[in-house]
């Protein structure tokens, strides 16, 4: 009977536990990716190459070259707690720097649909 019960126990803790979520990546359009700027707390990340973000950029943008061989580690240096804002020229960078900053825990993470190529149209 001693058994049973401490099996029971046992089953219980493990079901009632909550495995740590992910984040989930939003893909926004134009108009909600600049409605997400307005909050102060927003980490703004181009993940373009320099050449790229010098031929222009949206305003306070940080620039964190996705294909640079120190991707990993300078993302590490932001807040994982505050939204992550991220942008390449077109989405497919954005969408795979996502996933690595997914992988490190940021809890937030929106990334512009079309990426500025979308915003300069705009």
């Amino acid at each position: 009977m001693k058994k049973i019960l401490i099996l029971m126990f046992s089953l219980s803790s493990l079901l009632g536990c909550k495995s740590e979520s992910k984040a989930m990546v939003q893909i926004v359009s134009v108009a909600e990716f600049k409605e997400g700027l307005s909050n102060n707390e927003v980490q703004l990340i181009d993940v373009r190459t320099p050449k790229e973000y010098n031929d222009g950029h949206i305003e306070n943008a940080r620039l964190i070259d996705f294909l640079s061989e120190d991707f990993k580690i300078k993302i590490q240096e932001l807040d994982k707690e505050k939204p992550i804002y991220l942008y390449c020229r077109s989405g497919g960078r954005s969408g795979k720097a996502s996933k690595v900053m997914e992988e490190f825990g940021f809890k937030e993470i929106v990334d512009l649909e079309g990426g500025y190529m979308a915003w300069s149209k705009k």
